[in-house]
């Protein structure tokens, strides 16, 4: 039969350990304790920090996908050329064939002992002749077929291998979007956390930002100095101003950076390639000193972020997401170079 024994009252000793560690834990903060929120002005902030982060990887996924395309573009050629090649060999092998049959049916005989065997000689000579003929035929097909088939197997290692590139291609682009996504998921999370009186207190900040920069995106035409072909870029840039800034867009209704430079030359007859390092890499270089309107400009380094020239120390340019092509100083932000189509 059990016994039931009171509990032992702790000691003194204890009592104080206990009451030590309550305290310190009374320090130690709730998981349920929210962390401070970010003011509006830090919520800008790190805003136009994330859509800065975003620019690079950006540009790199617009390069990576313009030789994607040119890859997929090349291995497609290099399919059609490998099917009207395997074409031209079955061809081939069917004009052999007849040759084959006919040296089958010779026998392999010996021709001195073919004409002794022969009751017309005459007849032997121009069978002789005949098969000769055959002979050179199946030769000179023989080798077009060695030859179409080692063309064929070289394109066909060809093809695999750019086929292998898009894969890689596909893959680095993808990563690279997953950057900016994140990037500009990251942006909008903030914006969304912010009331509507924040939001409003944000879009005031931000327009007496650009009217203390000088700023602007409202619709203006074109009516600066610049003649010919780089009048006719800055026209169509002007036509553009306040349309949104979209990233990977080449227009109509919305532009990323090199996105609108390259439409602007467009229109003026002129082509660039995509991004914004191959924009530089293609124009020739001006002096900031020399520069005249419609000259590509680039900011922060010859990677992240390029615009045009209008003049009277201007540029435009397609800014970044959540914002519309606007004019700016041109020292608005860091120059790094200006290039001339």
């Amino acid at each position: 039969m059990g016994t039931h024994r009171r509990p032992k009252p702790p000691s003194r000793a204890r009592l104080t350990t206990l009451g030590v560690a309550a305290g310190a834990f009374g320090l130690i903060p709730s998981q349920s304790q929210a962390e401070p929120k970010p003011t509006v002005d830090e919520v800008r902030k790190q805003v136009e920090q994330l859509y800065e982060e975003a620019e690079a990887p950006t540009e790199e996924y617009l390069g990576i996908r313009e030789r994607q395309q040119k890859l997929e573009k090349a291995a497609g050629e290099a399919r059609d050329r490998i099917a009207r090649q395997q074409d031209e060999i079955n061809e081939l092998r069917d004009q052999i064939g007849p040759f084959a049959a006919a040296q089958y049916r010779s026998g392999g005989i010996d021709a001195s002992l073919q004409l002794v065997l022969s009751a017309d000689p005459d007849d032997y000579l121009e069978q002789a002749s005949l098969l000769n003929r055959v002979g050179d035929r199946q030769a000179t097909a023989m080798r077009a077929l060695q030859g179409k088939q080692r063309r064929l197997t070289q394109d066909r290692e060809e093809a695999t291998a750019q086929l292998r590139e898009v894969e890689e291609a596909r893959t680095k682009a993808a990563a690279k979007k997953s950057q900016v996504t994140k990037k500009l998921a990251e942006a909008r999370k903030l914006l969304a956390s912010l009331t509507a009186e924040e939001r409003t207190r944000l879009a005031a900040a931000e327009e007496r930002e650009d009217a203390a920069s000088g700023a602007s995106d409202g619709a203006a035409s074109y009516n600066g100095p610049a003649s010919g072909r780089a009048k006719a870029a800055l026209d169509f840039a002007y036509a553009q101003l306040g349309k949104p800034y979209e990233w990977g867009s080449t227009g109509p209704n919305s532009f990323d950076c090199s996105g609108l430079t390259g439409a602007s030359w467009r229109a003026a007859g002129v082509s660039l390639p995509r991004t914004v390092q191959q924009q530089y890499d293609v124009g020739r270089k001006v002096a900031k000193s020399d520069l005249q309107p419609g000259d590509i400009i680039y900011w922060y380094n010859s990677t992240q972020h390029n615009g045009m020239y209008v003049g009277n120390g201007k540029a435009i340019h397609a800014p970044r997401t959540g914002k519309n092509i606007e004019i700016v100083p041109l020292d608005s932000m860091p120059f790094f170079a200006a290039s001339r189509p």
